[in-house]
């Protein structure tokens, strides 16, 4: 069997007028100090994949129109709702106040497996942090729970925006398709 690439215009994407308006599963993400704006830019163009509510940059982390956040999220920046808050707690506190599950994506003591997690059918935030020092123990401090996603070779962690692009993959199965 030969297989033909589809071309752009055959992929039928929805322009970002309509994204904008567009139903969003109900997932947050809430980048904890992340310190490489090509990592934030990957986090961009991947919650644009999934249809994400929103993107919360806190802290040191990189906002638009940072260039290699343009250069990695190839247009994301401007279908993503995003909001910048120095201080993360501010963040979550008000997305507890809204009714978020809040998860951190972090291996802790009692972090459950992600292949193992009971995904709420609800509205939920993720916190993903930073490259070295992962999610901050204030940011930890709110949240309900830990998800960890299991490795098995020699590194300890993955990249942020790897983590994330599984992470959202996992989130949004349990949700109808928008």
């Amino acid at each position: 069997m030969e297989w033909r690439k589809l071309k752009l215009e055959e992929l039928n994407r929805m322009e970002v007028e309509d994204f904008k308006s567009a139903e969003k599963i109900p997932v947050t993400v809430v980048l904890d100090d992340i310190r490489s704006a090509l990592n934030v830019g990957s986090i961009f163009r991947t919650a644009d994949a999934f249809r994400i509510e929103k993107i919360f940059l806190c802290g040191i982390t990189a906002t638009p129109p940072h260039k290699e956040i343009l250069k990695t999220a190839i247009g994301a920046t401007d279908s993503v709702d995003w909001t910048y808050e120095k201080e993360i707690e501010s963040v979550l506190s008000g997305l507890q106040s809204e009714g978020y599950v809040i998860y951190g994506v972090e291996q802790t003591e009692n972090s459950t497996s992600l292949d193992a997690l009971s995904i709420p059918q609800q509205k939920i935030a993720v916190i993903l942090g930073n490259e070295v020092g992962g999610v901050s123990d204030k940011a930890l401090a709110f949240a309900d729970g830990t998800i960890e996603i299991p490795q098995f070779g020699t590194k300890h962690s993955l990249n942020v925006a790897v983590c994330t692009g599984i992470v959202l993959w996992e989130l949004q199965k349990v949700f109808p398709k928008p």
